[in-house]
């Protein structure tokens, strides 16, 4: 069965870093599963740290990074699906072994489980031509799609109409099969303070390194502000204090805070995954010698050992 290595955590642990050094290891590439790095555009904001890639011959190529315009394009979980069992599958062609790195866990979730999302965006056009139909009528057209007609409710028209703009959608986008495959979880790890520490140091070297720059020339550029919003925090709050509505310090403050918020949202739906019985193996400092210990077992095929950190089992207790 094809392999794959995941390198997963929260926010500011250095996952980019640890993903590349495998991959340079293993003389292989990493397969970016961010939802925010498939944009141009966004790169201090989405901590590209592209620098670890390294340059020339030495570099590691990655995947799903800058493929996307910030400004016409809405990148989305169906889109990342196809495009990321296209890279892992023409690595798999080339013999090599895929690194996944990153942190958004409906990418993550929806690659080890195999699924797609159901349901589609609204499709205001559509929805115009079906409205005037009478219940009976659209009833007939959903007749067209069986395995949809057969789970919709068929007493209103708004569950009908609902049930056609689905089942165009899966017409013409179809669910992206996910291939099975065998796979490793590797997290660096820190304490809570520690992280909270890095968030901090991290948020500002980016804001010195020119982040409020790089979202205004977005803005120049021709992505909304409402665009700008939807592209998370750092973008939203940068544009807050572009506008006037914060100042520079307040900006930073609700930020850092902000993010906080983030790493500790990560972490619940880290130990969930623990919990539902996903082996991670995290690796305090993010230290390379174990994390390539485990790979090379479990490349060999080797049975590998009891994860010795489960965050599910951490407890900080409540704050002093």
């Amino acid at each position: 069965m094809n392999k794959a290595i995941f390198v997963i955590g929260p926010t500011a642990t250095g996952k980019t870093s640890l993903g590349v050094d495998i991959a340079r290891e293993i003389s292989s590439e990493v397969i970016s599963i961010d939802s925010r790095q498939v944009y141009t555009g966004l790169d201090l904001g989405t901590g590209k740290d592209l620098a670890d890639f390294g340059e020339g011959e030495d570099a590691v190529k990655y995947h799903l990074i800058d493929i996307a315009n910030p400004t016409t394009d809405e990148y989305n979980l169906h889109t990342f699906l196809k495009d990321a069992v296209a890279s892992m599958k023409l690595l798999w062609s080339q013999g090599k072994i895929p690194v996944l790195v990153g942190g958004t866990s409906l990418y993550i979730n929806a690659l080890l489980n195999g699924y797609d999302l159901a349901g589609c965006p609204p499709n205001p056009q559509l929805r115009a031509e079906l409205d005037p139909l009478s219940l009976e009528e659209l009833v007939e057209k959903l007749k067209a799609y069986p395995e949809v007609f057969k789970k919709t409710d068929l007493s209103t028209k708004k569950r009908v109409i609902r049930a056609i703009e689905v089942a165009v959608t899966a017409e013409t986008n179809p669910a992206v099969e996910v291939p099975e495959f065998d796979y490793i979880l590797l997290a660096p790890y820190f304490h809570r303070k520690i992280c909270h520490q890095r968030v901090e140091q991290r948020l500002d070297q980016r804001l010195a390194e020119g982040m409020v720059e790089e979202v205004e020339q977005l803005h120049k550029s021709g992505v909304s502000w409402e665009k700008l919003d939807w592209f998370g925090l750092e973008y939203r709050y940068i544009s807050m204090f572009l506008r006037g509505e914060l100042d520079r310090q307040e900006m930073r403050d609700r930020l850092l805070i902000k993010i906080r918020q983030f790493l500790k949202a990560q972490t619940v739906w880290l130990r969930k995954m623990e919990r539902e019985g996903k082996d991670i193996y995290w690796l305090p400092e993010a230290n390379r010698g174990s994390a390539f210990m485990l790979i090379r077992k479990f490349l060999k095929g080797e049975k590998l050992p009891i994860p010795s950190i489960r965050i599910s089992d951490i407890h900080y207790g409540p704050k002093q």
